[in-house]
């Protein structure tokens, strides 16, 4: 494994820091569900990554970018994926507390949203190869994977748990209606965004 860990960390830390999509449905189920809720969504992202690196890794990914028809279908499905879970945040915030709501984004979910970002894409077509050494083997990019997983991991955990901590201290009802009201309006100008570039 020749691949170049400490560039790419420097690389992958204001990537897998800054709020995104991932950021975004992490929080939202931390705060419907707890740790568990947030587990769900770690373990999705973290399959979509996985995902990403595999393509990568087995050539998969350069046809998909080769083709604009295929690439320019993958912005479509991943905006409208993003936008169809950005209304159901918001929805989710506005629901009576006695009303039943799936605020929790499901594993599969999460794996979707990270799988059709164009963005992660052109991350790991562009991005990730100048890490990965010369040779380029499978087993690099799923290395590099592993550590950008383990960044975003710690980072997520780190975030939940202080606004978990913080929800102790106001009402947490309105807290998660500001949340996932914020969170499923970021989401929409993902999906806006990717739908129009």
């Amino acid at each position: 494994m020749d691949g170049n860990y400490s560039g790419f960390l420097i690389a992958i830390l204001p990537v897998a820091l800054s709020p995104g999509a991932s950021f975004t449905l992490a929080i939202n189920s931390a705060l419907a569900g707890g740790m568990r809720g947030l587990f769900n969504t770690l373990c999705g992202t973290a399959l979509g990554i996985y995902s990403h690196a595999l393509l990568i890794g087995l050539g998969i990914s350069t046809l998909l970018l080769a083709s604009p028809a295929w690439f320019g279908a993958l912005k479509i499905v991943g905006g409208l994926w993003l936008l169809w879970l950005g209304v159901q945040l918001i929805r989710s915030a506005w629901q009576p507390a006695a009303v039943p709501v799936q605020a929790i984004v499901s594993c599969k979910a999460a794996w979707l949203a990270n799988i059709l970002n164009p963005k992660a894409v052109m991350f790991y077509l562009t991005v990730v190869p100048q890490f990965a050494g010369k040779a380029g083997t499978l087993s690099t990019y799923l290395s590099l994977a592993s550590l950008h997983i383990l960044i975003m991991t710690l980072w997520l955990l780190t975030i939940s748990a202080l606004l978990m901590g913080s929800a102790r201290l106001v009402n947490l009802q309105k807290l998660k209606c500001i949340i996932n009201t914020l969170g499923g309006g970021v989401l929409i100008l993902f999906a806006l965004f990717s739908l129009k570039g």
